[in-house]
Formats: structure tokens, sequence, C-alpha cells
């Protein structure tokens, strides 16, 4: 897995070409993920969260090699929670491969989840749907066959606000059809959307490709306008848009979102707003080991300008700002991550996830953790095969005041679970908090959630 290839390489980590200025991996938040490479960034919001849709390039690949799809959730964008990976290849069972981009929405009370995989049948991309009854899954397959299927990929779904639903898609070419309210069937026909030059601008030296469209459509709508954000030019790829006063068109090209940067020759968008903020996903290739077939996901916040057009956006690795604080005295999950070194997330024997493969000196950066007047104790429930060792907490740094240490015992498993606990003093205020793991050699113990009690527990 991604850190049996790179462990200790995260600490140093130096992301090049995003910014003039590389602050140390210990305060970065971009990429969003650092224990398996990400891609193709789909955010849906949903009941005061952001939940994250990504795909998962395979360690070492040096095509897009990807057989699962993955869920991230946050409530202040900066704290990200790792659901695991609750669809793959294996829920299409007319699938052969290529769990590419795709994009979840919510409707019914039901989630949706459109995705372009390769039809062992006839040996084309075609547009799958997932469906399930909670945002993090698991999705199942709605219809047991495509639901469309042109050879193309990409799919993006907007529903408009009469409730009408439509489904984009392509690459080379741009489609549309209608689909119907349960949101797995459609009426009329699969229509291409012309790719002018005044609607998706002009590519030059590529005769074929006249306009910049590459692939990676994403549409949405925003003060009665009509934006259509999508990968442009190939190859490398820029970001770029257009707007329409209808869901259909005619489009107009406004010009570059973000341009080509971030040592991946593809990017993807993701594009919403969310507690009064609006903010821009993006996929590059900056952690250790990482390119064009191993990328990482990452965010940016960005105001529209007066008129409604998008600001030229750039990378950068310090990411969006943090919405809110994270309440330490309620029950948190081990892998609700801002940045973190050396671990992995593993399902649990009970169906979460919980954190695990800890080596000595590994860590957990959580941010923005707000202590008040101060915590008086820590718990965190654990599991070890091995002979266990310490949970080191830390604040400002992964070498910062210490502020307590819990010592974990051998439980006799890696999912035999026990609890354990100890007092905490100096942890007041707002601060980022950093669970460092230390011990022997080898793996260490497993860390599924942990908690704080205080003085001023909220």
């Amino acid at each position: 897995m991604f850190r049996r290839s790179f462990a200790g390489l995260l600490c140093a980590l130096a992301l090049v070409a995003l910014s003039a200025v590389t602050p140390s991996a210990a305060h970065a938040d971009n990429p969003i993920v650092q224990t398996v490479y990400t891609a193709d960034p789909a955010p849906l919001v949903y009941n005061g969260r952001v939940y994250l849709y990504t795909g998962h390039d395979e360690d070492n690949s040096t095509w897009f090699t990807m057989k699962e799809w993955r869920v991230y959730s946050s409530s202040d964008m900066v704290n990200w929670t790792d659901h695991g990976s609750p669809m793959s290849l294996t829920t299409f069972s007319w699938a052969k491969s290529d769990a590419w981009a795709g994009q979840v929405v919510a409707r019914n009370g039901k989630f949706y989840w459109y995705v372009p995989v390769t039809n062992r049948a006839t040996g084309r991309m075609a547009i799958g749907v997932g469906v399930a009854t909670s945002p993090t899954g698991p999705f199942t397959d709605a219809l047991g066959h495509p639901l469309a299927e042109n050879g193309e990929i990409d799919p993006t779904v907007f529903i408009d606000d009469n409730g009408q639903a439509y489904l984009y898609w392509g690459n080379p070419n741009l489609w549309y059809v209608r689909l119907n309210t349960d949101m797995i069937s459609y009426s009329g026909s699969v229509t291409q959307i012309p790719l002018t030059t005044s609607g998706f601008g002009t590519r030059t030296g590529d005769a074929s490709r006249p306009t910049l469209y590459e692939e990676g459509p994403w549409v949405y709508k925003r003060n009665g306008l009509y934006y259509n954000v999508f990968a442009a030019k190939c190859c490398s790829e820029f970001i770029g848009y257009s707007t329409a006063t209808g869901p259909t068109g005619p489009w107009t090209y406004r010009g570059t979102v973000m341009p080509t940067q971030g040592s991946s020759f593809t990017n993807h968008p993701g594009v919403i707003d969310f507690n009064g903020g609006s903010y821009f996903f993006y996929h590059n290739g900056a952690l250790p080991g990482g390119g064009g077939f191993t990328r990482s996901v990452a965010v940016e916040k960005f105001t529209y300008n007066s008129d409604g057009t998008i600001p030229t956006i750039t990378m950068t690795t310090g990411g969006a700002p943090q919405s809110g604080t994270l309440n330490p005295y309620v029950r948190q999950e081990a892998e609700t991550i801002a940045w973190s070194s050396g671990v992995e997330t593993e399902r649990a024997a009970d169906g979460g996830m919980n954190v695990g493969y800890l080596d000595n000196g590994d860590y957990i950066k959580v941010k923005g953790v707000a202590f008040g007047t101060g915590a008086t104790s820590f718990s965190a429930r654990v599991a070890s095969a091995a002979s266990g060792g310490r949970i080191e907490l830390r604040l400002g740094s992964p070498t910062g005041t210490l502020a307590g240490t819990c010592t974990v015992p051998a439980t006799g498993g890696w999912q035999t679970w026990t609890t354990v606990s100890c007092p905490v003093s100096g942890a007041t205020g707002t601060r980022d908090l950093y669970l460092r793991f230390t011990g022997g050699s080898g793996y260490l113990f497993n860390i599924d959630w942990w908690q704080f009690a205080g003085t001023s527990m909220r």
C-alpha cells in the first residue's frame, strides 16, 4: 500500500511546482488525502457536511489503473474523515475495468453515483449508476446494466430548480440526456452539444479537436447562471469554463479557472458552495511518487467576481481555510485527518474504519481543535497484536508541547479493542493537535477513535 513504499518521506515532503514558497509538510493541508492516491474529485454538500467522492489510483501505476472509488467527508474543509471504499468495479457485474471519474447526487432520499467503466460485453466505456441510502454507502448497482453507452467518459449530473435532472458526459465529444425523476432512466434521446469555438474556446495545433474542451465536465447553476467547468486542452490539461442562460446552452467560453500546473498531465474540477464560501476541488501529482497516474485531490477557497465570473485559481499547499473548529469533547474517528505521516486506514471488523500500520514516529494532525478552558483527560479505542506503544498528544507540531501520553498495551489482536485513558494538561484554546505514535520496531497498534474530557466540555 501507499505508506509501505513511502514511509518516512511524508515528514519531509516537498510539494514541487505548487507555490513559490513551500511550507513544511507538518503544516500543509493539500493534498487532502495522504494515505492513498486519489483523483477526479466530486464534492457533494449534504446535511451540513461536504462528502468528497474520488477515484483511487493504484500505487506505482503507469496507467489509469483504478479498481474502486472512495469517499471522505468534512464539516470544516480541513479535517477529512475517511469512509473507505463503498463502491468498486465488482459492484457492477458487467464491468471489466476502469473505475474512472464519476459524481454523486442526492434525490428521493437516495444517493446516485454515476461512473464510467468498461463494459465487459462490448469493450466500450459505459455509464453505470450506483445507489445507496447513505452518502457513505454501501452502493449497489441500480440497474444491472449501463444507463448509457457510447464509448465516452466522465459523467456529471445537475438537477435544475424545476426538478429536471441532466446527465452530461464525454471525451472527445460532449453529450447530455434528460434524466427522469427516478434518476436511473431518461426521456428523449442522447443529444450532442455542439463544440463551437465561441462556446468552448479555440485549440491550436490539433485539427481534429478545434475547441479547448477535453473531458471532465462539471455542470452547476449559481444565481441563475449555468456553469460548465471542464478539463481543457491536452496534454497537460488546464481547467476552463463556459456559461449559459440555459442548462443545454448555447454556451459561451469564459476563460481559465486553473492554469496548467501540479505535476499531473490531467486535472478534474469540482465546484461547490458551503458555509458561505465557494470551493474549487482538483487533483495534482503532489505526493511522493505522484504524477500523471498517481494523483492526489486538493481544494482551494475562492470568491466569484461581482459579475459571476470565476477568478483564476492557483494550486497551493495550504489549501482552504478552516470553516469552524473541531470539538474534542465528542467522539472523533481516528481516520479524521487534516494531515498525516506514515499512517494507513483500513476497514475495521465492525464495518467502520480504523487507523493502523503505525510505526514509531508516525502521526496524525487534526486542525483547529477547540479545547476551550482546558482538557483534563484523553481516551482512545486501541488494539495491538504486537507489544503496543504510546500515543503522544502534541500541540502545534509533531514535536510541539507534550500535553499527555497514553500507553497502549498488547490486546492480543489487531481487532481486539480496549479503551485507554491518560491525564492531559496545557491543552487550552484552539490548537492544532498531533497524535504521535511511538514505541519499538514494527507495527505498534491500531486506533479506532479518540475523545477528550475537560472542565468546559461543550
